[in-house]
């Protein structure tokens, strides 16, 4: 056979969970088309003696929800070979929104993931209402990578309950019309769900993310229309990763609802406590066995300080009033005494 492109003598990691194996691999109109011992005439061939060949790289984890509006490749993800990302985790995202409550939407992202306020403003397109026609305007921008998209649970609740969204738990009434939502949006082709319950994801004005106030009732419910579709995952941000009680419990009504579909941040090495992660795995074990997937961080994860938009400083109640406001507001409210006072205590 014919080949347009010949990778010879690598080592094949599939993504099938099977172990890594020595072999060629023959290419042809833009498909695998053999994988073995090949020696057909090829176009172009590369010897890759000592390396992976590999299907593709999937990073599970991004927010670039509001980015694909203006930067097809991805970037820097593609940059670094990445070939399908995730997005729309943490519970924040742009859609569903209705076009009175695009600020809000938008501030959430900012808090969230500290992405600068005019950079959103001036590249958000808003082509969308509805979370299948987010869905359907990236499909008809394109991009260099594959975009697969978890249903944000906060701008669903803010869709049906307005301002009280991050104010309370949702009503027996209130979750049938959230859940009815999340039940379009997988059966669009969003591949689950998201939320977070993580204390420092504030959103608009400095109030809880709007996920964050989701009752485990809800999350049961949500979940279940995962099981009922037999497809998708949630994605959550527990408080804890796992380790407390109440978490531990969440994640198992989660599994229970989904038919064992979960997946959960993150188990990380911490320089105060560099045992703790291994205890955590070993607690989780159980978890694992039903189906959960823990997700873990290769290095420990550094944050960096920003003034501007204090995002490592938002599990302190004292600085809500600094978060989205206009410099010269947050230089006032620096300068006085009363706050510096009750962030020193």
């Amino acid at each position: 056979m014919a080949f347009d492109l010949l990778i010879k003598n690598g080592t094949i990691v599939d993504g099938t969970g099977r172990p890594g194996y020595r072999a060629d691999l023959g290419v042809a109109a833009g498909r695998v088309a053999e994988i073995g011992k090949l020696s057909g005439p090829a176009l172009r061939t590369i010897d890759a003696a000592d390396l992976i060949v590999a299907p593709g790289f999937i990073d599970p984890h991004t927010h670039y929800d509001a980015q694909i509006c203006w930067d097809p490749l991805i970037s820097c993800s593609s940059w670094h070979g990445v070939t399908t990302v995730v997005m729309g985790n943490c519970g924040v995202g742009l859609a569903p929104c209705k076009p009175d409550s695009r600020e809000v939407a938008t501030w959430d992202l900012v808090n969230v993931e500290s992405i600068p306020f005019d950079v959103l403003n001036k590249g958000i397109r808003w082509e969308w209402e509805t979370f299948p026609q987010f869905l359907d305007a990236a499909e008809r921008r394109g991009s260099g990578l594959n975009l697969a998209f978890l249903a944000p649970l906060t701008p669903f609740r803010h869709y049906v309950m307005g301002g009280e969204s991050n104010q309370r738990a949702a009503t027996a009434d209130e979750t049938v019309k959230i859940r009815a939502l999340i039940k379009e949006a997988v059966a669009a082709g969003a591949v689950g769900f998201s939320t977070s319950q993580v204390p420092n994801h504030i959103g608009y004005q400095g109030k809880p993310l709007g996920s964050r106030l989701a009752s485990r009732d809800e999350l049961r419910a949500y979940a279940s229309v995962l099981n009922e579709l037999g497809r998708g995952v949630v994605e959550i941000a527990p408080r804890t990763g796992g380790a407390s009680d109440e978490d531990y419990g969440t994640l198992e009504t989660l599994l229970e609802a989904s038919g064992g579909r979960v997946t959960w941040l993150a188990i990380t090495k911490r320089y105060d406590r560099p045992e703790a992660h291994l205890k955590l795995i070993k607690r989780l074990e159980p978890l694992v066995a039903r189906g959960g997937r823990p997700q873990l961080l290769a290095v420990p994860l550094i944050g960096d300080i920003d003034l501007r938009s204090p995002f490592m400083f938002s599990p302190y109640p004292c600085w809500n009033q600094a978060f989205n406001q206009p410099p010269e507001v947050q230089k006032k409210i620096y300068r006085d005494p009363v706050f510096r006072q009750k962030f020193h205590d």
